[in-house]
């Protein structure tokens, strides 16, 4: 039986196709299109129906790949489905490590291979850099992970309290997992994630005995979010304990003397970049960026504990981190001192008034963002084009808020220096990209 409120244009429920994708979305889940009969058919509404064909998602489908699927939604411009079969498939294909890919959530693309998902990775920037900034401009090939699985060091399995039952002795193996393919709710068991680090794993075999040894003695009265974030100390499960992270830097560009390493110091519950085998050549290329574009001074705008900023002091007069968490700042003092960094400078700000703090004269300065997955706000925008840096490297794990951002900097004088995306995620569609930009006087 269909749900109560489903659409049935234009497929009814359950309905089974016969398609070619054509594409993957940058949400990593396959595209075709299906041409729509008048004849004996529901009318058919707009140009995309009549011309195209009508959009059909099909999840862990690949480019190339002739499929069946089922509808189980229609929307206004497309239908999503279940793959069902695949009938031909892509010669990129290959068995995926994992044998929960496919119900659980977290990965999309264990069935393609890796050079491939850099390929795709790639020309979804690109992609979105036309559709959403209006740009065409060469996208540098995607920088893979050295790992392609067991990179991982943070992962936040859930659980549900409500599927034990004291009374009833049902469901003896509650699950404690991540949320399945395409719901919000539902928890999928997951016993071992091949993308976390081996440790991490370990771990988890206790901490999931543990958390089903409680459930059943009735102390959870909600289910909950745990923590595992492998770091100096070990696999840590507080999210307020105090960790250690250490960074190798790679020799900076400019050639000027760095030190090898970097020690940061900050709570197990804040961000931090969760690929370690990736992060040093990610921050070295921030820091190369910034540096290369002749400014004198830095300003690492959501610092954090101060990754970016004590990555690239040395290579600047003075360098200046602002943060809104108080307690971050706090963190990344310390961080400057325990790394004998003595030029920076860190402000806790406030949002209505970011650069109140620093004197740094904006001709001569680069600044670094990495703002959260949804992107700079209004007010952030304009402070910062209001200041008016000689270049901004902008670092965001969604390309898509990102593009939608360079228009401001465009209409602001900004041009594009270079387009760099980093896979810090394989076997799933995120990415990190760095995108550099500066001030066509300055340039």
């Amino acid at each position: 039986m269909p749900p109560k409120k489903f659409n049935d244009h234009p497929f009814a429920y359950h309905q089974e196709l016969e398609l070619e994708i054509t594409t993957l979305t940058n949400l990593g889940v396959g595209l075709g299109r299906v041409r729509l009969e008048p004849a004996g058919g529901p009318a058919l509404r707009s140009p995309a129906e009549r011309g195209e064909g009508w959009v059909v998602m099909v999840p862990f489908a690949l480019p190339g790949e002739r499929v069946r699927a089922r509808v189980f939604r229609n929307h206004q411009n497309y239908s999503e489905t279940d793959l069902v079969e695949v009938l031909m498939p892509s010669p990129h294909r290959i068995a995926p490590r994992c044998p929960l890919f496919g119900r659980c959530g977290g990965c999309q693309y264990q069935n393609l291979a890796y050079a491939e998902q850099l390929r795709w990775k790639q020309r979804q920037v690109r992609e979105l850099l036309q559709h959403l900034a209006g740009l065409d401009f060469a996208v540098t090939p995607v920088i893979g992970s050295p790992r392609e699985f067991g990179y991982r060091s943070k992962i936040t399995p859930h659980f549900n309290c409500g599927l034990w039952k004291p009374d009833t002795g049902k469901d003896e193996n509650p699950s404690v997992g991540f949320l399945r393919q395409g719901s919000r709710h539902d928890i999928v068991d997951v016993p071992r994630c091949e993308i976390a680090t081996e440790a991490i794993n370990q771990a988890l075999v206790d901490i999931r005995t543990d958390v089903r040894s409680r459930l059943k003695a009735g102390e959870f009265k909600r289910g909950a979010t745990l923590l595992l974030r492998q770091a100096v100390e070990g696999v840590i499960t507080d999210y307020d304990a105090v960790i250690t992270e250490e960074i190798p830097l790679p020799p900076p560009a400019s050639g000027i003397r760095h030190p090898k390493s970097l020690r940061l110091r900050f709570l197990a519950r804040d961000f931090f970049q969760n690929n370690p085998f990736i992060l040093p050549a990610f921050a070295g290329y921030v820091r190369d960026q910034a540096a290369g574009s002749g400014a004198r001074f830095l300003i690492d705008a959501y610092c954090g504990s101060g990754l970016f900023a004590l990555a690239a002091a040395p290579s600047f007069v003075r360098v200046a981190g602002v943060e809104i968490s108080a307690t971050s700042i706090t963190f990344a003092v310390e961080n400057a001192a325990a790394n004998g960094i003595t030029n920076s400078l860190f402000v806790a700000g406030d949002a209505a008034a970011i650069f109140a703090g620093v004197d740094f004269p904006p001709g001569e300065t680069a600044v670094v963002i990495d703002p959260p997955r949804k992107g700079c706000d209004e007010p952030f925008l304009r402070q910062l084009l209001g200041f008016g840096p000689r270049a901004v490297v902008y670092v965001s794990c969604d390309p898509a808020t990102q593009m939608r951002d360079l228009r401001h900097f465009a209409a602001a004088g900004y041009a594009l220096a270079a387009v760099q995306p980093f896979d810090l995620f394989p076997q799933t569609r995120h990415l990190e990209c760095v995108i550099t930009l500066r001030k066509a006087a300055c340039a």
